[in-house]
């Protein structure tokens, strides 16, 4: 799943609430044969629909090595010359199997793919799909240096300058980084479902009274670096949350994600065969810190001298999006059930953007859809995926 932008409860409360609105036996906590990451994502989820899928790996500048899937060609074969590339992102607690859990003909990858694309995957630190996990980072090092590293990577074996969709919290880290002028010189177009940036408006109950408690922070002070969705610190912050008043555990998806309208049975029971991803506690910490203070910030390390070591100042610099530059091309697409990129935020976000050229910013707005919708829906293909795909032939 992807990945969404979900704190520290997500995947706990995710995989709950599936369980209980489709009456699923949920086996993530045994190692019962289902999971099926461990043979990589090219060998247990493209290549049996048919699609060539390649297996690569980049380093970050800060010493982490990340996993890259390629589908180079459609199903229909061909040569992948000439073809424009395309990076995804997932969002978080989730990994790049978020861009093909539906089936070919519905899911985004395959479906560039056979529109003539040269499809890129990739995978944010803290996933399988890494080759190591250390937890000292929140997202402001997957905007400087895992996404950076990604684009240099693809445009280097390319020759070309590159789209890019990103998903919930891969919108947040492009948001960034185009509001520092970074990636443009390789980047062609972007385009950013459910996209998240401020929160301060977030309103699924569940993630607020996280936030709000500063239930990551405490975890976080207790020594657990490692936010492991179906860990001992996440089922503690699930007990935690569902004590509070207010809160009705019983309906989990809905209170957490919003009223997602169009997933079914079949796609649950994909994203159940993989397993969530872990992040970083200070992630957490970081998007917690966002919603109380509504700004799109760098970490705050608490303390102004800790703050100056890091930043040169006693309060962390903030990312400005209205200096993202105006001619860079943008698709937008936001629903308006999402609980998690509540409108109000997408709408301060939209604000920033007033000046952006006419002819380069494309807005999508579904009333219907709710986070999860925009990866999983039956009909994101109709929706969200064919408007997608004709932007960026457009680019």
């Amino acid at each position: 799943m992807g990945n969404t932008l979900i704190l520290a409860i997500s995947v706990v409360l995710l995989i709950l609430s599936f369980g209980s609105a489709y009456g699923m036996r949920i086996e993530l906590f045994s190692d019962k044969g289902q999971d099926k990451s461990d043979d990589g994502i090219c060998k247990s989820m493209a290549e049996p629909h048919n699609y060539v899928c390649e297996e690569h790996t980049v380093r970050t500048g800060d010493g982490y090595i990340l996993g890259l899937q390629r589908i180079p060609v459609g199903q229909s074969g061909g040569t992948s010359r000439d073809r424009p590339p395309v990076l995804l992102q997932h969002g978080i607690l989730a990994d790049g199997t978020t861009w093909i859990l539906l089936p070919p003909g519905k899911s985004l990858a395959f479906l560039l793919a056979d529109n003539g694309f040269d499809v890129w995957i990739a995978n944010s630190r803290g996933t399988a799909s890494s080759g190591h996990a250390f937890w000292d980072w929140s997202w402001d090092k997957l905007a400087s240096f895992d996404l950076p590293a990604a684009f240099a990577y693809v445009h280097q074996q390319t020759k070309q300058r590159v789209h890019y969709v990103g998903y919930s919290q891969g919108s947040l880290i492009a948001l960034a980084a185009l509001s520092k002028k970074h990636l443009l010189s390789m980047l062609r177009s972007a385009a950013l479902l459910s996209p998240i940036s401020y929160m301060g408006h977030i309103s699924s109950p569940l993630v607020r009274v996280a936030a709000e408690n500063f239930m990551a922070e405490r975890l976080y002070q207790l020594g657990h670096n490692e936010f492991n969705p179906i860990g001992d610190a996440a089922t503690k912050m699930l007990k935690d949350i569902c004590q509070k008043s207010g809160i009705d555990c019983s309906k989990f998806l809905t209170a957490f994600t919003g009223q997602n309208c169009c997933i079914n049975k079949s796609i649950v029971q994909a994203f159940l065969n993989h397993k969530p991803q872990s992040s970083s506690m200070k992630n957490m910490v970081h998007l917690s810190q966002m919603m109380r203070n509504g700004t799109i910030s760098m970490y705050n390390y608490g303390e102004k001298d800790e703050n100056i070591q890091h930043y040169g100042k006693p309060r962390p610099p903030s990312y400005d999006m209205k200096s993202i530059p105006n001619d860079v091309p943008l698709f937008l697409s936001y629903g308006g059930a999402d609980a998690l990129s509540d409108v109000k935020d997408v709408k301060l976000l939209l604000k920033s953007l007033s000046d952006h050229d006419g002819d380069k910013l494309v807005i999508q707005y579904q009333e219907d859809y709710a986070h999860l919708d925009f990866i999983m829906a039956e009909n994101a293909r109709e929706i969200v995926y064919d408007p997608l795909v004709a932007f960026l032939t457009l680019q």
